[in-house]
């Protein structure tokens, strides 16, 4: 079978050849599928998209005239995808359920740490030799409480390195998870775990009940001097909310891994252009904000997890398996044309 894998990052590409080499002919390409890139996949049965693929309605309009019958996301994340429109169009529908949560636990405190400890101020004026240290108080985080939106597998791993760090541990989700409450977490409702937290860090799904769960009224709930990490999906906060409260001065510090708006941005090279995303603009001009372009995933072990479950995910739609990573099943396509949808 051939195979067109869009947004593949040179890191990644290698992996992708050898996971598929003797299996399958797989075309890698760095550009990603959206409206424009659509038409390239003419003649493939199958393709893999990143998580900031445009799988909208027309996308898939397209992707369904000229053949593709499956569609293999190499992420745990498939809110960019219309999974009612690829249903009536016939096509296969396969993420990756699980990868390594520690890549994006780690991370996730890489950023709190960041922005608790100022290392890209201190990084920036080392460069330029200046040694003070006017302006890069941190503060402990022993003793402090971490209040975790969101504690599954991701979660509870970002809350086994706050127990390390002897953190008091708050946690919120529509079910408890024992292995926290086995670490001392008590579970709070949100605008508890809100207002007491020194470090709120989020790790729940994209889903129309959590999107802007960060919202206005969420983000006044919180200390002034709380620090915000959100390493999930950038929907969860509200954006222009968020830069309202920083300009009135509040929040210690922002890490974020994820933008709500970052299609089209993240993952590519803007650096000779002019962003007219003003709110983005806003945001990275703040000194307490850390913002990186969706890299907590972006480990050895967790990319070639990925990569691994893809190469799976195919083999499951060849032999006719269906299996926890398939979202919309294999459904029979007649010969013909697929007629636009009504």
């Amino acid at each position: 079978m051939d195979i067109l894998a869009f947004g593949v990052q040179a890191d990644e590409r290698p992996l992708i050849e050898k996971a598929f080499e003797g299996k399958h002919d797989v075309r890698c390409l760095d550009v990603f599928l959206n409206e424009d890139t659509a038409p390239i996949a003419a003649g493939y049965e199958a393709i893999s998209t990143s998580v900031n693929a445009d799988l909208s309605r027309s996308v898939l309009q397209t992707l369904a005239v000229g053949g593709t019958q499956l569609i293999a996301q190499r992420s745990t994340g498939f809110n960019n995808i219309d999974l009612d429109v690829a249903e009536r169009l016939g096509l296969t529908v396969a993420r990756v359920s699980y990868y390594s949560p520690y890549s994006v636990a780690e991370f996730a405190w890489t950023l709190a740490m960041a922005v608790n400890r100022r290392i890209v101020r201190a990084s920036n004026r080392t460069r330029d030799f200046d040694f003070r240290l006017d302006g890069l108080m941190g503060r402990d985080l022993r003793g402090r409480t971490v209040g975790v939106l969101g504690t599954g597998k991701i979660g509870e791993a970002f809350t086994r390195i706050a127990h390390g760090f002897g953190m008091n541990l708050l946690g919120w989700d529509v079910a408890e998870n024992p292995a926290c409450v086995e670490l001392g977490m008590t579970y709070v409702e949100k605008d508890e775990l809100l207002a007491d937290a020194d470090v709120v860090s989020l790790h729940v799904p994209l889903l129309p009940s959590t999107h802007h769960v960060i919202d206005r009224g969420a983000l006044r709930r919180m200390k002034d001097d709380a620090i915000l990490v959100n390493s999930s999906r950038g929907g969860l906060v509200d954006t222009e909310a968020l830069v309202g409260e920083l300009r009135a001065g509040r929040l210690a510090g922002v890490g974020l891994d994820v933008y709500e708006a970052e299609a089209g941005l993240f993952f590519l090279d803007k650096s000779l252009e002019v962003v007219s995303d003003d709110t983005l603009a806003r945001l990275v001009t703040f000194p307490n904000v850390v913002v990186t372009s969706h890299q907590a995933y972006y480990t050895e072990e967790a990319v070639g997890q990925i990569v691994a479950a893809t190469v799976e995910n195919v083999a499951a739609y060849a032999a006719g398996r269906r299996t926890e990573n398939v979202l919309v099943p294999r459904v029979a396509r007649a010969s013909s044309p697929t007629p636009p949808l009504p």
